[in-house]
């Protein structure tokens, strides 16, 4: 039986370039790696502003491949890992930034400290929609923030890291409001969150219809932008602002005047670093037993892809018809 020693991946080698399935050696693990055969790649707007060289701050050299999530099967084992066998199914945020390679393609070698086995209640698609999302709401909430039970807690924007902050806030008890679109109303009122509508209510016209005018105990910014102001706004005093997307000036005295604290979300840190990269681990595995227990689910828009249609999953993304997180299926 012979072995297979290339394996196609698809490359982005330019900027604005279409994007090429290529035949490529197929990688072998190092010491504290594990061989996976990748099966479904997360798709996330970063991925479109590396191929389009328009992210410097991710540090992915093009021509490379993209692709930062992936759900798949452990192939072998490299020296120095404990903790996993040959068939496990596994998922996490594992490259796709600083020239580490990303998931679009048959098979990744990859530091096994970022990985947790899979959720067993989730298919490979969704497993493989959940870790960056994931990892930056839990990094807000838990790690920076502490949520607690009893909690407001507002979500600014309920896109993709947003139902994920959502999911988590809730199942740690707080009261949950997501402020987002009309369309998204219904599916975040499924959540157990309280929707406000971003084009009728003012910021100030919700913190007193939701708190009395106190403020909520804790902001999470998902948006960026004028965004981040609204959420120092927003913010109780004592209160405290999260933000993953922290561009642009920004006042501080709405949160200074209120002894309120900041903090920012930058989750690519353990990749381009090495430092931190266990802590990935944790939180997946964490992630793994709220979605077991039927606490958090990614969204996922019901259209499929494979590697060649990946130009079009990109496409959807820019355009913003994604109806929920695009995952690339690779058999």
């Amino acid at each position: 039986m012979s072995v297979q020693s290339t394996m196609k991946a698809l490359l982005a080698e330019a900027p604005n370039s279409p994007l090429r399935i290529a035949d490529i050696a197929k990688p072998v693990p190092g010491e504290g790696q594990v061989l996976v055969r990748i099966k479904a790649s997360g798709v996330n707007p970063l991925d479109l502003k590396i191929r389009a060289g328009n992210a410097a701050h991710a540090r992915h050299p093009l021509p490379a491949i993209v692709g930062i999530d992936m759900a798949g099967v452990v192939e072998e084992i490299g020296t120095g890992v404990s903790g996993f066998r040959r068939g496990d199914a596994v998922y996490g945020m594992t490259g796709g930034v600083g020239g580490i390679q990303g998931s679009l393609a048959e098979f990744a070698a990859i530091d096994a400290a970022l990985l947790a086995p899979k959720p067993h209640n989730l298919s490979m698609r969704e497993a493989a929609a959940l870790p960056l999302i994931s990892i930056t709401a839990w990094e807000g909430l838990v790690d920076r923030a502490g949520v607690k039970a009893g909690q407001r807690v507002l979500v600014l924007g309920g896109g993709g890291v947003g139902h994920i902050v959502a999911q988590i806030a809730k199942a740690a008890g707080a009261e949950v409001y997501v402020v987002d679109g009309a369309s998204k109303a219904d599916y975040l009122a499924g959540l157990g969150a309280t929707p406000i509508d971003r084009d009728v209510e003012t910021v100030e016209g919700y913190v007193a219809r939701h708190t009395g005018g106190r403020g909520f105990d804790l902001v999470y910014d998902t948006v960026g932008g004028q965004e981040l102001d609204t959420a120092f706004r927003a913010v109780s005093q004592f209160g405290h602002v999260v933000s993953c997307l922290g561009w642009g000036s920004h006042a501080l005295a709405p949160l200074s005047l209120k002894a309120a604290t900041y903090s920012g979300v930058f989750t690519l840190l353990p990749l381009l670093t090495g430092d931190g990269r266990a802590h990935h681990g944790e939180i997946m595995r964490e992630m793994a037993k709220l979605a077991e227990a039927g606490k958090v689910m990614p969204k996922l828009d019901p259209r499929r892809f494979t590697l060649a249609d990946t130009d079009e999953a990109h496409r959807l993304i820019e355009d913003r018809q994604a109806d929920g997180k695009l995952v690339i299926e690779i058999d």
